[in-house]
């Protein structure tokens, strides 16, 4: 497995971007760059299990590992979610299964450093890194109040 991480620099407090994270409406805004529908279940606690699932409701099983609210969401990715069940080999099969995903939020210079530490696959290793550009600048409209449409468009010039 490869770490690789994504970073953006947000023009919100800490305070912001973490509900724009994790609140389930914007959630579902940010991460439509990865898979339509795409929505997270769970209670949000340390311990507590999460389904990724996008509108087929097909996705991962993962734990969160660590929330410090405002800091450090921690992930650990145990296996896949289809047609209803958990499939924890799944994960282990193709060599993923523990696999972290990590967001770490400081202050810098009066605006919030965002931090992605992300293991993946070497197989999705480009996969990923095609769709984070676009999830981070959806994430980045809704913090900053920017209409995401705009900000996309710019970025595209």
């Amino acid at each position: 497995m490869e770490r690789h991480q994504f970073k953006t620099t947000i023009n919100a407090s800490r305070e912001k971007v973490w509900q724009t994270l994790w609140n389930d409406e914007t959630y579902r805004q940010w991460t439509s760059a990865f898979a339509k529908g795409s929505r997270a279940e769970t209670d949000w606690k340390t311990g507590s299990k999460v389904l990724f699932l996008d509108g087929k409701n097909r996705g991962m099983v993962s734990m969160i590992a660590e929330n410090t609210p405002n800091e450090v969401m921690s992930f650990r990715h145990l296996g896949i979610f289809k047609h209803g069940v958990e499939n924890l080999d799944e994960g282990r099969r193709k060599g993923w299964s523990g696999a972290i995903e990590n967001y770490t939020l400081k202050n810098v210079d009066g605006k919030t450093e965002l931090t992605i530490d992300q293991d993946v696959t070497e197989e999705d290793g480009e996969h990923f890194s095609s769709m984070w550009p676009e999830a981070l600048q959806r994430l980045k409209a809704l913090a900053e109040g920017t209409p995401i449409n705009e900000l996309i468009a710019e970025n595209q010039r």
